[in-house]
């Protein structure tokens, strides 16, 4: 089965799925399959495969989702006698679950303990502050294609929830994800609907196949908050935790809605990152009454211990694209005044704690093919 790939967009690729497969009735309960995970038929067949890959011989701990087709893959690792995290369901009372079997657990009580009902009678929490390194991942998807790319069913949970693990250092690049789905559900899947928050697959099991895909695209290198809603935010409490923390530490946690548009360079321009209330001891240009020194901003004063300066920008940069840079990196600052005639931007942090930690994040920063100079601002003026 393929998509139209004329203008085709995720959820076209997802109604296709779904129509096909209670057309064809490939399902089992819950029907129909719309707006689900499908229960494909031969779940339980295609679970078996996990077996045969090095990964899952070598895991400890494993992060399974709770659809309904996963609950194979849950049975086996109950029954190899590794660690099963399960995600709460849509995150309201924290990221997982822990099944713990009672002592003694026969196949029967196992079989529970895989199930939905198991995970809310036989599981624990799991806080943020837990040792938690999850060796491998297992999504449920409804459709995916052979290079890895995967689409969900459009809620975003199973890439909150990969974000939310490299937060708190339970998951690294290296860690597989293995996704389990009907053949009908392997499809092509254009590269251009693959966005930057997008987890993306290593294996692919369905009932007749065992797919290696060798994607290299990066996975999530951790939550991108400005595509988290102020009602996703309400929705989940660990979800503020984790924001608190990475505000704390320094990072851009500013959500979505919350940016102003950035100008493009001309002149210099003083670009506000976030638009929520500044810090206390946040200076601003409209309280910064110190007489401009030698290299830095025009009207800003004297570099301050929270300024970072940039130099040797490329001739054509674009504020988009340091902009860019900054955020791939963890390490957008309050903001941003851009000089780009004289190839130079200065970046304003809270503290100088957070402005030190940023210097040190953006050594060897570059754009395009040129290597950006970074120090602290008042180190710069002092040269």
């Amino acid at each position: 089965m393929e998509p139209r790939a004329v203008g085709v967009s995720k959820q076209d690729i997802r109604e296709q799925i779904w129509g096909y497969m209670e057309s064809q009735n490939l399902a089992d309960f819950p029907r129909p399959v719309h707006h689900r995970i499908p229960n494909f038929k031969g779940s339980y067949l295609a679970c078996q495969n996990i077996k045969d890959l090095d990964v899952f011989a070598r895991t400890q701990e494993v992060k399974v989702d709770p659809d309904k087709p996963l609950e194979g893959v849950r049975l086996l690792v109950l029954q190899s006698k590794k660690t099963l995290l399960v995600p709460t369901p849509r995150l309201r009372t924290g990221l997982f679950n822990k099944i713990t079997p009672p002592p003694g657990a026969t196949k029967d009580i196992l079989r529970k303990c895989a199930t939905s009902q198991g995970v809310r009678n036989y599981s624990v929490p799991i806080g943020l502050d837990s040792r938690v390194l999850v060796d491998l991942v297992v999504v449920g998807s409804v459709a995916v294609s052979e290079k890895g790319w995967r689409i969900g069913k459009g809620e975003g949970y199973a890439d909150l929830e990969y974000a939310m693990m490299v937060s708190m250092g339970a998951v690294s690049k290296e860690t597989p994800v293995v996704t389990i789905v009907h053949d009908c559900q392997v499809v092509d899947i254009p590269e251009e609907l693959v966005e930057e928050h997008d987890i993306t697959v290593d294996y692919i099991l369905t009932p007749t196949r065992v797919i290696a895909t060798g994607c290299k695209r990066p996975k999530p290198m951790g939550i991108t908050w400005f595509k988290i809603s102020l009602e996703m935010m309400e929705k989940i409490p660990i979800l503020r935790s984790l924001r608190a923390r990475e505000q704390q530490a320094g990072k851009d946690v500013t959500l979505q809605g919350e940016h102003q548009h950035l100008p493009e360079p001309g002149r210099q321009q003083t670009v506000p990152l976030s638009v929520g209330r500044r810090p206390p001891d946040t200076p601003g240009p409209e309280s910064n009454s110190m007489e401009a020194a030698p290299g830095s901003p025009p009207g800003e004063g004297a570099p301050l211990a929270a300024d970072v300066y940039v130099g040797n920008l490329p001739r054509d940069a674009r504020v988009s694209d340091l902009k860019r840079a900054l955020r791939e990196l963890g390490s957008v600052p309050l903001r941003l005044t851009w000089q780009g005639p004289r190839r130079r931007a200065f970046l304003h942090y809270p503290d100088s704690a957070a402005a030190q930690q940023a210097v040190s994040c953006l050594q060897g920063l570059r754009l395009g093919t040129d290597t950006l100079r970074v120090a602290l601002a008042r180190q710069q003026r002092d040269k």
